[in-house]
This record gives C-alpha cells, sequence and structure tokens, in this order.
C-alpha cells in the first residue's frame, strides 16, 4: 500500500489544476462549494498561470461538490464546467470545459451512482461533525444509515468499509455521551 500511494504522489500527471464552476443564474438561484474554503483562487486568477494550484498524482482523483438551488421549473444550462492544468511531461498548459443541464440531474438520490452517494455521505459527516449550520438537519444516525447502505453498494471498497466504520464509531459515542449527560433518576 505505501508503494502504490508513494507513487501516486511522486508521479504527477496535472500540475497547477484549477476548477472554474460558472452556474447560470436564470437555472440556479443560489449555490455553494463544500469544503476547500482554504484552496479558493479569484475568479479573475483562474487563467493566471503564475497563482499556484494543486497538483494531481497518478491514480488519484479530486472531488469538488457543490450544494445547488434551482429555480423553479426552469430548464437549461446548470452550469459550465472549466478545469485548467499544466501537462508537467511536456509543460503545455491545458484547459477542457463541459455544460451541465438540468435534464442531466437524478430526481432521487438513490438514482444517483454509489460514488457520488458516497461523496455526498462523506460531505455530510463531515458538515454533522463541523455543527455546521448546513447540517442541522442531519443526524449520525441518518447518516450511519447511509453509510452501511452505500457500502453494500461498494461491495469489498475497503475505504468505503473503513468510512462505514467511523460512522458507526461516531453514532456509539455520540449515544453513549447523550446516556451520561442525561438526568438519571434518584438525583
Amino acid at each position: 500500500m505505501f508503494v502504490e500511494n508513494l507513487t501516486g504522489m511522486l508521479q504527477v500527471i496535472a500540475k497547477d489544476a484549477k476548477v472554474q464552476i460558472n452556474f447560470d443564474p436564470g437555472v440556479v438561484s443560489r449555490y455553494r462549494l463544500l469544503g476547500y474554503e482554504n484552496r479558493r483562487i479569484a475568479d479573475q486568477d483562474f487563467r493566471n498561470d503564475s497563482v499556484d494550484a494543486g497538483e494531481v498524482g497518478a491514480g488519484h482523483t479530486v472531488t469538488a461538490l457543490y450544494e445547488i438551488k434551482l429555480q423553479d421549473d426552469i430548464q437549461g444550462r446548470i452550469a459550465t464546467l472549466n478545469i485548467r492544468y499544466e501537462d508537467p511531461g511536456s509543460g503545455d498548459v491545458k484547459e477542457v470545459s463541459r455544460e451541465f443541464h438540468r435534464k442531466e440531474l437524478k430526481t432521487d438520490f438513490e438514482e444517483a451512482s454509489p460514488r457520488f452517494q458516497l461523496n455526498a455521505a462523506v460531505a455530510e459527516y463531515a458538515e454533522i461533525l463541523r455543527e455546521s449550520y448546513w447540517a442541522q438537519d442531519g443526524s449520525l444516525q441518518q447518516e450511519g444509515e447511509m453509510a452501511r447502505r452505500i457500502k453494500g453498494l461498494l461491495d469489498g471498497d475497503q475505504d468505503v468499509e473503513e468510512f462505514a466504520d467511523l460512522v458507526t464509531q461516531a453514532e456509539r459515542i455520540a449515544v453513549d455521551s447523550a446516556s451520561e449527560t442525561s438526568p438519571t433518576e434518584g438525583r
């Protein structure tokens, strides 16, 4: 495992990787990026190659999750995604773009790919642990149920199993902590 992870960290496949998403305000009424607060780059610096950004190693992935609120009953382009990076071999700067349309969205969370569900679950778990305003309707119990369901969808993935186990442990700690602090009879 050390050799696999070390190789991925040493072999860079993209230098100064930057992601920019432009939401269409006619379709998206509001949005927020989950995490990455410390890695934000100003919009005007997206194409500024002197601004340092992240490296992506071989076999590694980067996920950026956005929570969005859509305008009612409006179809069309939700956003345009731009990815810009330097090829470490040639030094050439490359940029790719893709549009996302409302018709591509799933209407039910369980219809989304298991990997998307996992990413969303991990993000929600982090928000719950941070006691984020945005997670006030979530709970460790709900998160545990979701993590165990996703573990079944991605059976055999050790990272998913570890995540489900972490959430289960957090659930137990929360229950134990609540029972220790609740008033007992006779006091």
